[in-house]
Formats: structure tokens, sequence, C-alpha cells
């Protein structure tokens, strides 16, 4: 098996739910943030990645059929590169509406884990961000730059722009799969994430 999926798309831009809709349909689990957080062996891969030693890709997402979220879509263009026939999914939303998520939930997780996650996080955030995420302006830039970069690199017939209400039928589409009888899965809202930090943070 290999990676049929390269999620280009940023946190907060319903790749939670890509997650749930692509496991549906490929019947293998896709590599997520959460899987960092079931796996805290992969931290220190990641982190090597991002100073440049990069794994083996094949071998080290040989469980999965696709991969979203950070800290993989920082890495699309290895792992397009790495899985050549793989559609890359770029999951986007308005930048005013990402940062307002953003700025909620995913950007202020630091110290609320170990300190070998900050400084993974760090180590890409420096490194794989075109620009930093201390302010709302600085963000939103860095969050179009990583946009369009996808949009410039990646070929017309092989990219796949996608937002939470377009549903089943895109993906569908590019990957000349069924659409299923079923509505498509809406997961991790702003207050899903707010509560679950506040279940796993609190004292025992």
């Amino acid at each position: 098996m290999t990676i049929r999926v390269v999620g280009a798309g940023l946190y907060r831009t319903g790749t939670k739910s890509l997650k749930a809709a692509l496991e549906r349909l490929l019947g293998r689990p896709s590599y997520h943030m959460a899987e960092v957080f079931v796996h805290p062996e992969h931290i220190p891969i990641w982190h090597e990645a991002a100073l440049g030693r990069m794994p083996d890709w094949p071998d080290f997402l040989q469980d999965y059929s696709a991969t979203l979220d950070a800290p993989a879509a920082y890495f699309w263009p290895e792992l397009s590169a790495a899985f050549p026939d793989a559609l890359v999914l770029l999951s986007v939303r308005s930048a005013e509406s990402w940062w307002a998520s953003a700025s909620q939930t995913v950007l202020r997780t630091e110290g609320l884990v170990s300190p070998e996650w900050d400084a993974m996080n760090e180590a890409i955030s420096s490194s794989r961000f075109a620009t930093t995420t201390e302010t709302k302006e600085s963000a939103i830039r860095g969050f179009d730059l990583h946009n369009d970069r996808v949009r410039s690199e990646i070929e017309p017939g092989r990219l796949l722009e996608w937002t939470a209400g377009d549903g089943w039928e895109p993906i569908c589409s590019a990957l000349g799969l069924a659409v299923p009888d079923e509505p498509f899965p809406h997961t991790n809202s702003r207050e899903e994430w707010a509560a679950r930090e506040r279940a796993r943070t609190a004292p025992e």
C-alpha cells in the first residue's frame, strides 16, 4: 500500500473532517496531527525532518493511505515527490476565518504538551513557514504564502483545492471513487477542540 493523498492544507482547514472522510473512502488510517499525540516516538522524526534530515517516507508512512494537517502538511514538497502518483489536496478557507480559529486553538498550545513537542513545533515553524504566527498580519501572510506556493508548484491535474463546504464529490471524482451515501463528516469544531484541551490538561 502507498500514500494516495498528500494533504497540503494547514491546520484548521477541515483536516480532521478530511481524516475521517479519507479513512472512510480508502479504508486505512490517515496521518494527522492526532497520530503524533498517540505516537510520541514520532516527535523526533518530525524534528529531524525540520532540520533537513528526512525519514524514509514510504517506510515511515507504510500504515497510512493519506497525510493531512501539521506536521505532514509542511512537508508537502517532499511527500508529493516521494509519492508521485498521490493526489495533492489543498484544504483552504478564508484567511480571516482561519486566523480566528487557529489563534484560539492550535496557536495557543505552546507549553501544554511537552518540551519535546514545543521544540518540534518551533523547528518546523521556523524552517517550513514563511513568516511568524506572532501577529494576525504575519500569520495570515504566511498562510497565504503557503497556499500560493502549493498552487504554483503542483501541476493543475494533480492538485485538488477543497473547502469544507465542498463535501464528498470533488474528492471522490479526483480519486475515481463512488460518493458514499452518507453525510460528509464534520468534526473538530472550535468548541470540540476547547473541550478536548480542557480534559487533556485537567489535573488528575
